[in-house]
């Protein structure tokens, strides 16, 4: 059974209430700032939370979503995510975080029209052409899987290029970027390369 609105409130209750008893002032010392070492980019697909998937409490995760975690030079909550989070909140770790049976990626290869979702997977269509010789021998499974892993890896790529990070780095400031893929069936996450820690 899905659960209604009234429930979703109701277990907010539940859960602050369980959380201030367990660790009083919690919230009030949360309302006060924060202060994460890791900003999260990643799929907005609803069985990837990853607060959850990491084991970090509220105020450990800053988080951005979107559709395929896409890193596009013109998108400015992005941007504005990750300007906010290097340069001011000092995260130590950028995590790009893609997963296999995305959604996404799938929309990208099957190219039926679905509105505005066709143009925000563009760049996976030039990511599939790009990676033609790589793929094509691939039986479809396969080329579906090596897709979601080249898509965080060109999307770590871009993040690499972009002016908050470059800026961090020019700064000296210590900052890694971290790509890695999560598998739903065994819920665990793969590391796909080893960090990146400068230019």
């Amino acid at each position: 059974m899905n659960p209604s609105i009234a429930q979703l409130l109701e277990n907010n209750r539940n859960w602050a209430s369980k959380r201030e008893t367990h660790e009083p002032g919690i919230f009030e010392k949360q309302a006060k700032g924060q202060s994460p070492e890791f900003l999260w980019i990643g799929c907005a697909d609803s069985r990837i939370p990853p607060n959850t998937i990491t084991g970090l409490e509220p105020g450990e995760l800053f988080v951005h979503r979107n559709v395929a975690n896409l890193v596009v030079s013109d998108d400015p909550n992005l941007l504005s995510v990750l300007h906010y989070s290097v340069l001011a909140l000092k995260v130590k770790h950028v995590i790009l975080c893609g997963h296999y049976g995305c959604g996404g990626i799938q929309h990208a290869i099957n190219g039926q029209p679905f509105g505005v979702v066709d143009e925000w997977v563009q760049p996976v269509r030039e990511l599939i052409n790009d990676n033609s010789e790589t793929l094509t021998p691939l039986p479809s499974e396969a080329q579906f899987e090596r897709l979601c892993a080249l898509n965080v890896l060109r999307q770590v790529e871009n993040l690499r290029q972009t002016a908050s990070i470059q800026q961090a780095w020019g700064a000296g400031q210590s900052l890694e970027i971290h790509a890695w893929i999560y598998q739903l069936e065994s819920g665990q996450i793969k590391v796909l390369q080893d960090p990146i820690a400068g230019p």
